[in-house]
């Protein structure tokens, strides 16, 4: 999928979909119940480290979603950080009120859907979309027509996005011999909507046609493509087992708030 920005290939590119997928659920999870705010931190920062190191894209390119993570991140805990209870005041606006106990709440909350991010970014660019499902079908089971329909589906977007630029550029030279009041307000959402949709429907008729006749269909069949496990998968699980191991030694060795639990009342 980001292919056309890749640089070099990691050893997380090698790692079976399964894996990366079961280590961001048990992720999630561990993130939830983690209330020690140093802790967080030190987990955020180096799972940004992981995502930078072993991505393989170009680093403006992953700076553009670490930028957007991060802003998003923020935002989703404005409520928390101005509407939280608190004793210690910091900002008060009518009804907006900032305390430190809401400020390190929300940044905490913002850490961890941060941390949530930046392993499922890092999961988007070193995963196949052909081999997620190939590994989905031999691993899991999952009934090859339902996996070869998404895959299908995912590879029409990209088909989807040409076909609208096209008809973009050619829709400007049309319209430079034509009245202006033939393409203002709705009549150029026309113009854009009704071609791109039967184009589309054309286009996936002919794939469904094309998936029938090829055998595309339930039952036992063989795979061009393994998906196996690997040493790899394994080496992932020990690397993030030392971020989450080294993060907690460097909250005790190297406290920056102190905060045990940002649940508690009062911080101080």
């Amino acid at each position: 999928m980001f292919d056309m920005w890749k640089k070099h290939h990691s050893f997380i590119d090698d790692v079976n979909i399964i894996t990366k997928l079961g280590i961001a659920v048990i992720l999630f999870f561990f993130v939830i119940f983690v209330h020690q705010f140093d802790y967080m931190f030190y987990i955020t920062c180096l799972m940004l480290a992981l995502l930078l190191i072993f991505n393989g894209l170009q680093f403006k390119i992953t700076l553009v979603f670490i930028t957007f993570t991060i802003l998003f991140s923020l935002v989703s805990a404005l409520f928390m950080i101005f509407y939280g209870d608190g004793t210690h005041l910091l900002f008060k606006f009518g009804f907006i009120q900032i305390t430190t106990e809401s400020l390190y709440r929300g940044l905490h909350l913002a850490m961890r859907t941060t941390t949530v991010s930046f392993f499922g970014i890092l999961i988007a660019f070193t995963s196949q979309i052909v081999l997620v499902f190939y590994s989905l079908m031999q691993h899991l089971k999952v009934k090859p027509k339902v996996a070869y329909a998404f895959m299908a589906a995912i590879r029409m977007v990209p088909l989807m996005f040409m076909s609208f630029l096209q008809l973009r550029k050619s829709l400007k030279i049309r319209y430079q011999l034509i009245s202006a009041q033939n393409y203002r307000g709705i009549k150029r959402v026309k113009h854009l909507i009704i071609p791109l949709l039967s184009q589309n429907i054309r286009k996936a008729h002919q794939l469904s046609v094309a998936m029938e006749k090829k055998g595309f269909k339930d039952g036992p069949r063989t795979y061009y493509y393994p998906a196996p496990f690997s040493y790899k998968d394994i080496l992932l699980i020990i690397v993030m087992g030392l971020i989450l191991i080294s993060a907690y030694y460097l909250s005790l060795y190297f406290p920056i708030t102190g905060i045990d639990d940002v649940r508690i009342t009062s911080i101080y």
